[in-house]
């Protein structure tokens, strides 16, 4: 993801380096227009767009391809892939000089990508839904259609992580549970272990409790005594500034782990009875699948 981040920082920002004024257009005018981008208002950005190349024509490649960025925009709740490539094809039928010429030829190929990889999303999940409406009225077919659901949820869990696209990790303590999310949407759902006195945020050292809060994984332990491990980073500003306050300390050693070495036979039965000394638990399967597509710098919320 911090990639991914990076790409679109270098595309939005490089049009501000080459663009200059001409004609009519004036330095003020891509500004308020960028703002508006900026503060999330996709539709009067790109209004604001239209009415630069309308005032000077000459802008025209500088003002398709900032067009484009915001149609294909992930954070666009309207984004329209269909209209982005529309815009970086305009480009470069119309602009032969453009210096945007090669970035509009790389957002054509990543758009065309990201469009592939969304429908084969879209259609898993389609026939995951429609091979659950089958299991409700084929009560003798229910065992070999799950088994049908659990491959294909799997190849779409593998389709959904490609080129490490997990956005963040979501742990809601009271359900005991831990999610991968996507692009906003739930794509693994595992049932957890936390710490032997659960409820309410961790206080101090030796409390037993799980945090509470935002944290990232920085770092992991491939030769943990459990396993495997993802190191959270616990304590943040809040958690320090607690322990202060009750003239404590906040403890640490947080992690995403799997079973202690030489109980992996007790696998999913685990979770009946919180154990851990407040970090959170899978089976030793579920952490290394964890451990594959959540890179180093994923956030995870741990809610109460």
């Amino acid at each position: 993801m911090g990639k991914l981040r990076l790409f679109w920082v270098t595309i939005i920002v490089l049009p501000v380096l080459l663009g200059g004024c001409s004609g009519f257009q004036t330095k003020a005018d891509f500004e308020e227009a960028d703002a508006l981008f900026s503060q999330g208002n996709y539709a009067a950005s790109l209004d604001k767009y239209g009415e630069i190349r309308a005032k000077d024509p000459a802008t025209g490649d500088r003002v398709l391809f900032e067009m484009g960025i915001i149609h294909a925009h992930p954070r666009n709740e309207r984004k329209d892939y269909q209209k982005a490539l529309d815009c970086f094809q305009e480009l470069l039928r119309d602009y032969p000089g453009s210096g945007y010429r090669q970035d509009s030829e790389m957002m054509i190929f990543y758009i065309t990508s990201v469009a592939v990889k969304d429908r084969a999303i879209a259609a898993g999940q389609q026939q995951v839904e429609t091979l659950r409406q089958e299991v409700a009225g084929r009560d003798n077919e229910i065992a070999t259609l799950q088994k049908k659901i659990k491959e294909l949820e799997q190849r779409l869990f593998v389709v959904a992580t490609q080129k490490g696209s997990i956005d963040r990790i979501l742990i809601e303590k009271k359900e005991r549970r831990l999610m991968l999310i996507a692009r906003g949407e739930v794509i693994r759902t595992y049932r957890i272990a936390l710490g032997g006195d659960p409820v309410g945020p961790k206080e101090r050292q030796g409390d037993n409790k799980t945090p509470e809060g935002t944290y990232v994984i920085d770092s992991r332990n491939k030769d943990s005594r459990y396993h495997l491990s993802l190191h959270i980073s616990y304590p943040n500003e809040r958690d320090k500034k607690r322990a202060r306050e009750l003239g404590v300390s906040p403890g640490g050693n947080i992690m995403i782990h799997g079973l202690k070495n030489g109980f992996s036979r007790v696998g999913d039965a685990h979770a009946e009875v919180d154990w851990t000394k407040g970090c959170i638990a899978v089976t030793d399967e579920e952490i290394e699948e964890i451990a594959r597509v959540v890179p180093n710098g994923t956030v995870v919320e741990i809610r109460p």
